[in-house]
């Protein structure tokens, strides 16, 4: 079930425990929509046929580097309830993508909806993830897509699955694997653990 804090059963973070998310890597993650709702389109003969919201959805992952300079993307793939994408943390990208003045202003502007308010209690500034980290990046991504799915979509109730996946991808070998695992998803969604008709 989980751990009991203030008398509430809570879920235990899928985090890797003792691992710095903002520290340089690659990762392989996995978002799933509320109740694995069938909201992005449809796998047919092997091939995603993507609805307006998994173009949106693709759209808003495609432009993270534009935000966090530091992220750059690997093989992505978005199905009908869940998305898998490879994002590499690699700092030295941050100074090579700036600015000829060396401005960052988008990157301070997106992390700063994203950070707790500086007036937030200590404990809540403690525990929030740091601005160029994993789950920052992620908070961030699932926001933009939410938002701009319920402007055009507000009858829809769309949502996202309130907790992520990652896998920290250790080699060449697990990289590999990983990608053809992302690449050839559509092909095997009838396989999927996450498929649901």
């Amino acid at each position: 079930m989980g751990e009991l804090f203030e008398n509430k059963y809570r879920i235990e973070s899928a985090r890797l425990k003792g691992w710095d998310y903002g520290s340089e890597g690659a990762y392989f993650i996995t978002i799933c929509t509320k109740d694995r709702a069938h909201f992005f389109g449809e796998c047919v003969n092997g091939k995603m046929k993507l609805s307006t919201m998994g173009a949106i959805v693709q759209g808003c992952w495609y432009d993270i580097p534009a935000h966090f300079p530091h992220i750059a993307l690997g093989a992505f793939v978005t199905m009908p309830n869940h998305i898998h994408g490879i994002l590499v943390l690699d700092k030295s990208l941050r100074e090579q993508n700036r600015g000829d003045n060396g401005d960052d202003d988008d990157v301070e502007t997106l992390h700063a909806t994203s950070l707790p308010p500086t007036n937030a209690p200590a404990f809540y500034q403690a525990i929030s993830p740091d601005a160029g980290s994993i789950p920052t990046v992620i908070r961030s991504f699932k926001s933009a897509c939410t938002k701009h799915i319920r402007e055009t979509f507000p009858q829809q109730n769309f949502g996202w699955q309130e907790r992520f996946w990652d896998n920290i991808i250790r080699n060449e070998a697990s990289w590999d694997r990983i990608r053809n695992y992302i690449v050839t998803n559509p092909a095997n969604w009838n396989k999927d653990k996450f498929f649901d008709q």
